[in-house]
C-alpha cells in the first residue's frame, strides 16, 4: 500500500470464476475490462485494437460477434493476438443470434474464454429457452464461463408486463420504475438458476444488471448483491461522452465498490471523434486506484491552480510526469515489484506545496506568483536537493526514474542502484 493508502469496506463474498487466467470474484481483486468497438470481421485491426486495450492495462476484451462474419474472424483475431504475445482473454458478445453462431463455428466457441449472453434478446416466446438453452449447452461442451448480462434497454418485456400486472394487484403498487429495476434482478436471476438446471456451476456464471441512470444502477445492484453470491460485472451502461461519462460511472461505481459489491467493471465511454478507446481502461484503473482497491500506475497529485500560480509550469510539469510514468510503467512493471504504488507530487507554490509532497513517495514544490524562483524536492517525506534553472522537468523525471531504480526489489534479483540522482547531487 502507498504512504497515503486506505482501506475500503470489506468485499462482499462471491463465487470465483475463472475466465482464461483471470480470476473474477472470491476475493479476487477487482478486474478492468474493455470493449472493441472495431468491426470484429476486420482481423488486423480489432487484433490492433485488443492489443492496444492489453497494452493499458484491460484483463478482459469483449468484442462482438454478431454474424457470421465476426465469428469466422475471431479464431484468427486469437491467433494474432498469440502471434504477438497478448494472451488477454477474449470474451464473445452475443444478442439474438448467439445459439446459431456457436453451433456453425465452433473455432470460435473454442477461441473465446468466457460468453456474454442476453437474457433480453437470446430469444423470444417459445424460442427463448430452446436459444438460451443452446447457448449454455455449448458453453458446457467447450469449459467456458457465461455472463449473464441484462440491459435496461432489451429487458425481457413478456417479464416486464407479467410484474407490472402483479404489481398492480398489490394493495400498495410500487412505481414503474420499482417494478423495472425488481425485473432486471429477476431476469439475471432466474436466468442463473436455468443455467444450473442446465448443468452450469455457479463458479462459471457472473451476472450484471446494466443501467444507464446512476442511482438506479446503485439500487440494483445492492438488490442482486444482497440476493446470491454470484460474482458480479458492474457497468453504468451508455454512460455518455468525456467528463459525463467519467463522473457518472466513477459516482455510481465508486458506491458499490466502497460497500463491497463489484468483481469487474467496464467504464463505458463514448469515444470522442478519433478519440483513444483505451481512454475507458485508464478511467477504470484509475477508480480503482484512487479508492485504494488495486495499484496499476504511480499517480501524479497536482493542485488546481490560483492567483498564485500564474505561471503555467507547474501544469506542464504535472503532464509531462503523468505522461512519463505512463510511458515508462510497462518496462517498469517486467523489472520492479510494486512499483505501481509510487505516489508522487507536484504543486504549485509554497502554500499547500511542501506539506503535500512531504505525504508523497516523491514531491516538488514549484515557486508560485512572486516567489523565488527555486523547487524543493521531497523524497520519502524528506527534503533532499532544490532544483532552479529551465531543465526543472528533466532533472525531476531524472529524480524519478532514480527512486524506482534504487527503492524498487528487481524481479531478476539484481540488486538496486543505491547511488543517489544525479540531479541530486
Amino acid at each position: 500500500m502507498t504512504r497515503n493508502s486506505h482501506i475500503p469496506g470489506a468485499r462482499r463474498k462471491t463465487v470465483p470464476v475463472t475466465i482464461g487466467g483471470v480470476t473474477i470474484g472470491g476475493g479476487a481483486p477487482v478486474v478492468v475490462q474493455s470493449m472493441t468497438n472495431t468491426d470484429t470481421a476486420d482481423v488486423d485491426g480489432t487484433v490492433e485494437q485488443v492489443a492496444a486495450l492489453a497494452r493499458a492495462g484491460s484483463e478482459l476484451v469483449r468484442i462482438t460477434v454478431d454474424r457470421p462474419a465476426a465469428a469466422k474472424a475471431v479464431a484468427h483475431i486469437r491467433d494474432g493476438l498469440d502471434k504477438r504475445g497478448v494472451d488477454v482473454p477474449l470474451v464473445g458478445d452475443f444478442h439474438y443470434i448467439g445459439h446459431k453462431l456457436l453451433d456453425a463455428h465452433p473455432a470460435c466457441a473454442e477461441a473465446l474464454a468466457k460468453y456474454r449472453i442476453n437474457p433480453g434478446n437470446v430469444g423470444f416466446k417459445e424460442k427463448r429457452d430452446t436459444q438460451f438453452s443452446s447457448m449454455i449447452e455449448t458453453a458446457l461442451k467447450y469449459g467456458r464461463p457465461v455472463r449473464i448480462g441484462v440491459n435496461w434497454g432489451s429487458l425481457d418485456q413478456e417479464l416486464v408486463a407479467r410484474m407490472m400486472d402483479e404489481n398492480a394487484a398489490l394493495p400498495e403498487p410500487k412505481d414503474a420504475a420499482d417494478v423495472t429495476r425488481d425485473a432486471l434482478v429477476r431476469s439475471a436471476l432466474d436466468n442463473a438458476a436455468r443455467a444450473e438446471e442446465l448443468g452450469m456451476d455457479r463458479n462459471q456464471i457472473v451476472l450484471s444488471c446494466k443501467v444507464s441512470d446512476v442511482q438506479s444502477l446503485i439500487q440494483v445492484y445492492t438488490d442482486l448483491s444482497a440476493a446470491g453470491d454470484y460474482a458480479l460485472h458492474l457497468g453504468l451502461t451508455e454512460a455518455g461522452m468525456g467528463s459525463k461519462g467519467i463522473v457518472a460511472s466513477t459516482a455510481a461505481m465508486a458506491v458499490l465498490l466502497q460497500n463491497g459489491i463489484g468483481d469487474t467493471i467496464r467504464v463505458s465511454l463514448t469515444p470522442e471523434p478519433g478519440g483513444d478507446r483505451t481512454r475507458e481502461v485508464i478511467v477504470a484503473q484509475e477508480i480503482l486506484q484512487t479508492m485504494g482497491l488495486r495499484s496499476f500506475t504511480p499517480l501524479v497529485t497536482s493542485c488546481p491552480g490560483c492567483g498564485r500560480t500564474t505561471s503555467t509550469v507547474f501544469q506542464d510539469l504535472a503532464e509531462k510526469i503523468q505522461t512519463h510514468v505512463r510511458e515508462r510503467m510497462p518496462e517498469w512493471r517486467e523489472i520492479y515489484e510494486g512499483v505501481e504504488t509510487m505516489t508522487l507530487a507536484v504543486m504549485g507554490c509554497i502554500v499547500n506545496g511542501p506539506g503535500e509532497s512531504k505525504h508523497a513517495d516523491i514531491g516538488i514544490s514549484l515557486p508560485g506568483t512572486g516567489e523565488e524562483p527555486a523547487a524543493p524536492v521531497f523524497i520519502d517525506g524528506e527534503k533532499t536537493v532544490t532544483l532552479r534553472g529551465p531543465a526543472i522537468a528533466e532533472e525531476f523525471q531524472t529524480i524519478v526514474d532514480d527512486y524506482v531504480d534504487s527503492h524498487y526489489k528487481r524481479r531478476d534479483g539484481k540488486p538496486a542502484d543505491a547511488s543517489p540522482s544525479a540531479a541530486a547531487q
